[in-house]
């Protein structure tokens, strides 16, 4: 088992040295979804929220998000991100909403991270927006699908 990296050899916190890494194309796909009732998930796709196009704003509010990870997440690294693409597909059978985030940078270490904080940031989103007809949405399975790129080359989840 790998040792944990953002620990000194004296157990105290710290930020990864990338310095000396090389420049390399990065990317990481992550997934989650947001269950709700099937008269909420109506609302969203008639368009029919109060509020607005609850998916459109939901996606700025994701990448947003991913632009954000170092001010939330303390020891990831600022980067410059050259992609963000934030996907919503209706699953009715299921009553729930799937989003999907790809993050992109050309650097030193990946982004994994800003991939996961997209998902987290769009799904809570939803969840404001229509929290006022819906109080028990659920949100669940956010996870890395898929990474490339660095020294651990490519990792994709098994069935992804």
């Amino acid at each position: 088992m790998n040792k944990l990296t953002h620990f000194d050899e004296q157990g105290q916190a710290h930020m990864v040295d990338v310095g000396a890494k090389d420049y390399t194309h990065r990317i990481a796909i992550t997934s989650g979804h947001i269950r709700m009732q099937p008269d909420t998930l109506r609302l969203i796709q008639e368009g029919g929220h109060k509020k607005g196009d609850v998916l459109g704003i939901a996606r700025v509010a994701g990448i947003m998000a991913a632009k954000k990870t170092p001010d939330l997440v303390p020891l990831c690294h600022p980067l410059a991100l050259t992609r963000i693409a934030i996907d919503f597909d209706i699953d009715a059978a299921n009553n729930r909403i799937l989003c999907r985030a790809q993050v992109e940078t050309r650097g030193q270490t990946g982004v994994e991270m800003e991939a996961l904080c997209a998902i987290q940031v769009a799904l809570l989103t939803i969840y404001d927006m229509c929290k006022a007809v819906d109080r028990g949405m659920v949100i669940g399975e956010v996870r890395l699908e898929e990474k490339a790129g660095g020294n651990s080359g490519h990792w994709k989840r098994d069935g992804a």
